[in-house]
């Protein structure tokens, strides 16, 4: 093997070493935010200490502190996973019944409370353990909500129309009561029930 020919296959090594390295921290990084989702979601955030998490992801503690500088930021990422995962849910719900407004929304609130019922961990992880934190996890819930509300706007209005922000806000957060609510009573009430009952709220959105 000639100079040239060695100098590549090293540079090649390297790359590909340096790929395999990245993809493993990437993989543990997901390992901790999914073993956070269920951590939390069960005991609390205030309850759960980093080694609990790690213990539950299968790593040891010096991993953690190689994607997260402290137990906030993983609270956010996890946060982050499950509202993504839940409004790509509502999304699919909503987008499989046609384009009926009303029929949308009546799906987006039934998959959204039946998503709740079947994973507890992260309906108390996004309603419950994610309040009061620190401003950096209020501000990534500001986001997620706005990121809610396009969702609902771009799938619930109609061509040129606007909703009201006030109103749409106000709605979101009844919903939202709607659900603790529920939650704090056991999920006993049906799930269609309750979405009946959110929808009453959806009508005014989208009688505006």
């Amino acid at each position: 093997m000639n100079t040239t020919t060695t100098v590549i296959t090293s540079a090649k090594k390297r790359r590909y070493r340096g790929s395999a390295v990245e993809e493993r921290r990437a993989q543990r990084r997901q390992q901790l935010i999914d073993a956070a989702i269920q951590v939390y979601g069960l005991n609390g955030y205030r309850h759960s200490g980093v080694k609990q998490v790690c213990d539950a992801a299968g790593l040891t503690q010096r991993y953690f502190y190689e994607s997260f500088a402290h137990s906030d930021e993983l609270l956010i990422a996890s946060y982050e996973q499950a509202s993504r995962w839940m409004r790509e849910d509502n999304m699919a719900a909503a987008e499989a019944v046609g384009v009926d407004p009303l029929a949308r929304s009546r799906a987006m609130l039934e998959a959204w409370f039946q998503r709740l019922k079947e994973n507890p961990t992260i309906a108390r992880l996004l309603l419950i353990e994610i309040r009061g934190i620190s401003p950096a996890v209020d501000h990534a819930i500001d986001k997620a909500l706005k990121a809610t509300s396009d969702d609902i706007a771009r799938v619930l209005a109609r061509p040129g129309k606007h909703f009201d922000e006030l109103l749409h806000a106000g709605i979101l957060g009844g919903v939202i009561h709607i659900a603790l609510h529920w939650m704090a009573d056991d999920y006993r009430t049906p799930v269609d029930v309750v979405t009946a009952t959110a929808l009453k709220l959806g009508v005014s959105l989208l009688d505006d």
